[in-house]
């Protein structure tokens, strides 16, 4: 049998049909066999078991050719990958491999880099196979059984920088690959000593018999005279981009079923689907589509380099600000936070076209939080974690939160990821955890962006006012309407006066004139900002016992410099020194305790000069204990050092208050109602004015809701449903009984509809637009604003209640 013939069929074959055809040919031949991958037919229920998705499974493919390629360099330096004398992590062997990696930041220099990794585009565009191929290490045909085609034995476990561990991430991609789950796989040793040995891996396709007597089939792959076929090769053209196979190794994966979103040119659409699941790779990728499939398209090469970079490149138009909240904690180990803040208007288009481009461009895979390890994402949130943890529902469009887990303690990481590596457990570590990183952004910067955004778009006319305490007043009392009420919404009309001090108080404030803050790339500034001192002249503070306090230092350094690409900057607390007073009113000092374990930190990122550091004392402390603590701001010039003293209070007694029932029912709770008009108007807010909410002529009303509250509702005066209403209508008093019709009716049923719909736990549910078959989860202000821009408010505006029933009984 002709192999080398034999692989050029295998390899040339685009399709599954076409694979399978090959295949026929060769079905009856005497020196064909095969066996079953992992040498275990039961291993069937592993491989169908991993990823849930073809782009995470597909992402495990590049991640073994980063590997491969990792593997490689050590071996060409003379390095055990098991010895104490290799790199200790990804990043590790990056720095001693590759000594220019920080030239890869250059498109050319990256460009080069990325041919070591290609993903190709093969067959038709609605049947497309995909070709992955890297200059790794390769492997002899003999170890293809113990490298390619094995399961569960733990072969990268010893091995500290590479990202595979569990010895199976290999296999899932193949579960998306046609009916038939074709793969090719083929390698030749990087070192050039050896064949290049290549086999077919699919599901075996059982016989009559079997059908009877078996469960379950099983994978298996191609065997010629009972060992992996191969053949010696110089260098083979197999269509790679500006090179020749030599050494290392192909992957085909045969009819790839690639989901809505990235099915069109690889290198546009599911370059970015990749780019969300390898946010910060060690190495960058190619992704190649041919002439013969998209003539008409002038961008088929295009490299990838992961989500991070895409999004903090300089002048990119669609992030706003990114800023970054870092947290060590003495149990779990330390994370990092980067929260992306989208811009909601971009290239002079409307609110609803940039939310729509947003999601094309950075949510294919439905991802808002992010959570990686060594840079490939491991699993995440929807925005759901924006609604209901954070409760900041203005931003679920327009946030990307990522939560970098590498440095976290092992015995907890282990316990948070799946080994598929592409969803969290449910389990307790993963409760904590999203605990903790709703924590943390609520009290942090995130906070503030919030309530900017908010304030920008939230006011309410006098007209609005006179129209809530109208209907307040004349609203029946009645309790269970007063506990729906309630439960529902947030702000007060009634039995509650504004302080008219504390409101000149605010605006005084407001009107003070801020200094504008002139950034420098690197610090020449750092200062503590605590006005106490102890006897040595020493800053002091005072934290209570169980409470924690957010430090704030002073620097002159740029707000990315702690996120920025090149030659980013960090801040580092450490602990000096930790005396203990473990008699009661004495002042003896006490034993040192371990200086990790007694202080748990989080880091803000700059901003506008000011880094804010909270300190959190652990259960390990106690009254009267004294911890002296150094924070270093890395400089060129070395570390800038402020050291600072905490001492521990007694815990702050709160005052228990019991609620006055009866004075609860006095505080009728409505969001607020803002009148939205196309042009400016005086006193009121205009479509350009909301960045944040779609309004157009078809938009009747947006409620906005904060957490589970109705907030407000914005009623857009120049809707078409009210525009047509109006236009048969003369007289100015017609026109004005019209819009405080039309305003009411619109208001009101909206506030009764999503009261009564909140409080009965109604859950909306729709068929998604790529799969009819399924669900998913439809917002209730998303939902009610559709029913508005639909009919419904014209029904209100033209029916009313009495004639309806009198057209229902004629």
């Amino acid at each position: 049998m002709n192999l080398e013939k034999l692989f050029s069929q295998f390899y040339d074959a685009d399709t599954e049909d076409e694979l399978d055809g090959v295949i026929q040919t060769i079905a009856e031949t005497p020196q064909v066999s095969w066996t079953p991958y992992g040498d275990n037919e039961s291993f069937f229920g592993v491989i169908e078991n991993q990823q849930a998705s073809p782009v995470p499974a597909l992402v495990e493919k590049i991640t073994n050719s980063i590997d491969a390629i990792l593997m490689r360099r050590c071996y060409e330096e003379g390095i055990d990958p098991k010895s104490f004398e290799a790199p200790k992590s990804v990043s590790e062997a990056i720095h001693a491999f590759f000594k220019t990696s920080q030239s890869w930041d250059l498109p050319g220099k990256r460009a080069i880099q990325a041919e070591s990794i290609q993903i190709l585009a093969r067959g038709p565009r609605n049947d497309t196979s995909l070709v992955i191929y890297d200059d790794g290490e390769g492997q002899h045909p003999d170890d293809f059984g113990g490298t390619f085609l094995s399961l569960l034995r733990g072969n990268k476990n010893e091995i500290r920088f590479v990202q595979g561990k569990y010895n199976m991430g290999g296999a899932g991609a193949v579960v998306f690959c046609g009916k038939k789950r074709y793969q090719l796989v083929a390698s030749k040793r990087f070192d050039k000593s050896g064949k290049f040995g290549f086999t077919i891996m699919r599901k075996h396709p059982l016989s009559a018999e079997e059908e009877k007597t078996r469960k379950n089939t099983w994978y298996e792959y191609l065997l010629i005279d009972g060992k992996i076929p191969a053949f010696d090769i110089d260098s083979l053209d197999l269509g790679l981009h500006n090179r020749d196979f030599t050494t290392g190794t192909i992957i085909k994966l045969y009819s790839y079923n690639l989901p809505s979103g990235s099915r069109s040119v690889i290198s546009r659409d599911l370059n970015q689907s990749i780019n969300e699941f390898l946010f910060e790779p060690a190495l960058p990728v190619y992704t190649i589509d041919i002439k013969e499939r998209f003539p008409k398209d002038r961008a088929l090469e295009r490299h990838l380099y992961g989500l991070k970079r895409r999004l903090e490149e300089d002048g990119s138009k669609y992030i706003r600000t990114f800023f970054s909240e870092s947290h060590s904690d003495a149990d779990i180990g330390s994370l990092k936070v980067t929260v992306y803040v989208f811009n909601p208007r971009i290239d002079g288009k409307s609110a609803k076209e940039t939310k729509g481009t947003i999601s094309r461009e950075f949510f294919k895979n439905n991802m808002s939080v992010m959570f990686s390890l060594n840079g490939q994402v491991h699993g995440g949130y929807t925005s759901e974690f924006i609604t209901r943890s954070l409760k900041f529902n203005l931003l679920k469009d327009y946030l990307l939160i990522h939560v970098d887990c590498t440095n976290l303690k092992s015995s907890f990481r282990t316990e948070l990821f799946m080994g598929s590596r592409d969803r969290l457990k449910n389990g307790e570590e993963g409760t904590y955890l999203r605990k903790l990183v709703a924590d943390i952004l609520t009290k942090g910067r995130l906070k503030e962006i919030y309530k900017e955004w908010k304030d920008s778009i939230t006011t309410q006319s006098d007209s609005a006012e006179d129209l809530l305490k109208d209907f307040s007043n004349h609203l029946p009392m009645n309790k269970d309407l007063m506990r729906l009420l309630g439960n529902t919404f947030t702000l007060d009309i009634k039995g509650k006066k504004k302080d008219k001090k504390k409101e000149q108080n605010k605006k005084k404030r407001s009107a003070k004139k801020e200094i504008p803050f002139i950034p420098k790339r690197f610090p020449s500034v750092f200062d503590v900002d605590l006005k106490m001192k102890d006897a040595d002249q020493i800053p002091l503070t005072n934290i209570p016992l169980g409470g924690e306090k957010a430090l704030s230092f002073s620097t002159d350094v740029e707000d990315q410099y702690f996120d920025r690409v090149e030659e980013p900057g960090d801040l580092k607390i450490t602990v000096l020194s930790h005396t203990t007073n473990e008699s009661k009113g004495g002042k003896a000092l006490g034993d040192p305790k371990e200086p990790g374990a007694v202080i748990d930190v989080s880091i803000s990122s700059p901003s506008k000069g000011k880094i804010r550091v909270n300190i959190n004392p652990t259960e390990k402390v106690n009254v009267g204990d004294t911890i002296k603590i150094n924070a270093s701001l890395s400089s060129p010039e070395g570390g800038m050092d402020q050291i600072f003293i905490v001492q521990i209070s007694d815990k702050k007694q709160t005052p228990k208050t019991t609620p006055d029932p009866e004075k609860d029912e006095d505080n009728i709770g409505l969001p607020r109602l803002q009148e939205v008009f196309e042009a400016p108007k005086e006193g009121f807010k205009c479509w350009g004015d909301l960045d944040f909410v779609e309004m157009d002529f078809s938009t009747v009303m947006h409620p906005f809701v904060e957490g589970d509250k109705l907030d407000a509702i914005f009623v857009n005066m120049d809707s078409s449903v009210l525009k047509t209403y109006k236009s048969s209508l003369r007289s100015e008093e017609q026109l004005m009984v019209a819009d405080k019709r039309y305003v009411s009716a619109v208001y009101f049923h909206t506030l009764f509809l999503y009261m009564i719909s909140k409080n009965r736990n109604y859950q909306i549910t729709k068929p998604k637009t790529d799969d009819a078959n399924s669900l998913e989860d439809v917002d209730l202000s998303e939902y009610l604003k559709d029913i508005f821009d639909s009919y419904y408010s014209e029904f209100l505006l033209n029916f009313e209640m009495s004639t309806l029933m009198e057209t229902l009984a004629d």
